[in-house]
């Protein structure tokens, strides 16, 4: 039987979102702009980034070590302000048109991603052994299991959210398209806050269930004599601002490490939830095209991809980045 770590606890007082939710974040598809979080590098940005890559070109660092400040990037930093207040006070994502990554090389475009995403906030490690700043998104040929996540794979995914199932997640995700597969690979969006809307109209006795632990497994991604599963809510509020942290594969395989069985309550209400997040009308779908990259509020959006398949020469790549200005930058924060 695997020892849990409680988080945080909750019970029938614990603090919840009260009423309807409103605001651009409480978005559903059916209703939101197609132009919704789209925005596009003007000429000035372009010319900035162009300008940068000569300089990493001539002066090579190790990406950890580029910082926005030692570039002349004042139009590229007024677009990521706009993207700032977009994930913070608008509908929580962003789709940023593009990087030209066909005149530069995978490090660069690296590069030029990772100065964007700093001016939004810190980079944070993404695992816990060796702390991988920048991670790449690819199947590995690996078979999904204990310790392989999925996003390494080419399995699709359920809406989750990003490290929902270790101590800190990070506020921010980002994805850098480097190369679409040759089939499949839809990356989807959703609110999580439209869904709290949902679950309190069709099923407000199981709302509160969300708002109390659930067992989480932490995917190895911790020290030796750790313990390997996680306790903590699926919803919360947090000096009085909603968080989500969810992963539907991560909490019924956290149950199983512990050899818990989850409560009657508490798989309907994760059932409730997961038929909410995947009913029509909910989620926006996007097929990323090279250069672009998304970023998004991960305590506010959920997030997913569809199963896909590489071919010949083109083989799916994106490179993720983990975004927070809490805690440090350490994997567990």
């Amino acid at each position: 039987m695997s020892q849990v770590l409680h988080q945080a606890a909750g019970d029938d007082e614990t603090p919840m979102l009260a009423g309807e939710v409103n605001g651009p974040i409480a978005w559903r598809d059916e209703t939101l702009d197609p132009e919704a979080g789209r925005i596009t590098l003007d000429a000035a940005c372009r010319d900035e980034l162009r300008r940068a890559a000569e300089e990493i070109r001539a002066n090579p660092l190790p990406i950890p070590c580029l910082a926005p400040e030692q570039f002349a990037l004042g139009a590229c930093a007024a677009a990521m302000r706009r993207a700032k207040a977009e994930l913070e006070s608008g509908v929580g994502f962003v789709l940023i048109e593009r990087l030209p990554v066909e005149t530069l090389e995978a490090e660069e475009a690296k590069a030029l991603y990772w100065l964007m995403g700093a001016m939004l906030a810190r980079p944070v490690a993404q695992n816990w052994a060796g702390g991988r700043l920048l991670y790449d998104v690819r199947d590995s040929g690996k078979a999904f299991g204990y310790g392989v996540r999925p996003d390494i794979t080419n399995l699709g995914q359920n809406f989750h959210t990003d490290n929902s199932y270790n101590l800190v997640a990070p506020r921010y995700v980002g994805l850098l398209c480097l190369q679409t597969a040759a089939e499949g690979g839809v990356s989807g969006l959703v609110s999580f806050l439209a869904a709290h809307n949902e679950m309190r109209r069709r099923h407000p006795e199981l709302l509160a269930r969300l708002y109390r632990p659930y067992l989480f497994d932490r995917q190895n991604e911790h020290a030796p004599d750790a313990p390997t599963a996680l306790s903590h809510p699926l919803f919360a509020l947090d000096a009085g601002e909603f968080q989500a942290r969810l992963s539907r594969g991560r909490t019924l395989a956290g149950y199983a490490l512990a050899g818990e069985a989850l409560d009657a309550e508490g798989q309907a209400a994760l059932d409730a939830l997961e038929a909410i997040l995947e009913a029509p009308g909910m989620s926006r779908d996007f097929q990323f095209q090279p250069g672009q990259m998304q970023f998004v509020h991960n305590l506010w959006c959920g997030h997913r991809r569809t199963a896909f398949r590489d071919g010949p020469g083109q083989r799916r790549h994106l490179v993720r980045l983990w975004l927070r200005d809490h805690g440090r930058r350490f994997y567990n924060g």
